[in-house]
């Protein structure tokens, strides 16, 4: 694997989701106390391991790994921007503080989509 590649800390992607996990974190903090074991740990806990599971796969000895690791983030992703939206549909989130946030996910999907890509040709040529 590439030496821009090697440590997740490099990746654009990673930078970009753990922002992404902070935004969430704060777009929750003012959220009805009676959700704070339910959406809200559970939104916080997908975005976290979004920019974790990127973590790790960049962290394993394989380009197949890391592939299957960008794959279960791209999972993660769909589960926080699903409750996301039930957030909004419960009023807990107002559109004005909403929009930024899906923006962010669809621009993060397409950059895990890129990089999943790229490694998938990186490996087919290393062959």
């Amino acid at each position: 694997m590439a030496e821009s590649l090697s440590h997740y800390r490099n990746l654009k992607v990673w930078a970009r989701a753990l922002d992404w996990a902070e935004q969430m974190y704060r777009a929750t903090a003012d959220w009805p106390r009676d959700e704070r074991f339910g959406l809200i740990s559970q939104i916080r806990r997908s975005s976290v391991s979004i920019a974790s599971n990127i973590a790790e796969g960049a962290a394993r000895r394989t380009t197949g790994e890391f592939i299957q690791f960008i794959g279960i983030a791209q999972g993660s992703l769909a589960e926080a921007e699903t409750q996301l939206l039930l957030a909004i549909r419960l009023g807990y989130l107002p559109e004005e503080r909403s929009k930024p946030l899906l923006d962010s996910s669809d621009e993060i999907s397409r950059m895990l989509a890129a990089l999943a890509v790229s490694l998938a040709r990186r490996r087919t040529s290393s062959h």
